[in-house]
């Protein structure tokens, strides 16, 4: 942002285009998805995401004049989101244990690939924390609060009764 300049290798690049890629997969498995529950939260997911990709893209000395310009940056709220919708679908099949082994629909194989991604994209931003250029840890919080919720979603998926159309 702001006509700011660092190497395609740099480790904000590398965090900002994994997520960019987790848009991207989470936008397959929306796509994917018969399930109007499923489609309608994974694209306030995508939308969060999009936010959470132009705050990273900013350098941490750029970022008042971006809050300024009126761009969104990640807050506890959408966090707390995502939260309530692991509680909801805990609610609604209890809690599931144990391994899954992915691909049992092809939605449910392209929300575990989104939440392998999302795993990553939360390794490279934990990289930039502790290498003190995080400006703000919601980042991380929400990434991993997502990826947990991207498997519960599989397993809810895997797991709704045939013909369900929540």
């Amino acid at each position: 942002m702001y006509n700011r300049r660092v190497s395609k290798c740099h480790p904000r690049v590398q965090a900002y285009g994994a997520v960019d890629e987790l848009n991207a997969s989470i936008g397959l498995a929306r796509a994917s998805a018969s399930e109007k529950f499923v489609r309608e939260n994974l694209e306030m997911i995508q939308k969060d995401l999009v936010a959470l990709m132009g705050e990273m893209a900013t350098l941490p000395e750029d970022l008042e004049r971006y809050r300024k310009d009126g761009y969104a940056v990640l807050t506890p709220t959408m966090t707390a989101k995502l939260e309530g919708l692991v509680k909801e679908i805990e609610a609604q099949n209890g809690s599931f244990k144990g391994w899954a082994t992915p691909g049992a629909s092809v939605l449910s194989a392209a929300l575990d690939v989104a939440r392998t991604v999302c795993r990553r994209a939360e390794r490279d931003v934990c990289e930039l924390k502790e290498g003190g250029q995080l400006a703000n840890d919601e980042i991380l919080i929400y990434l991993n609060r997502l990826s947990d919720l991207l498997w519960l979603f599989a397993r809810w998926v895997e797991n709704r009764p045939q013909g369900s159309q929540a």
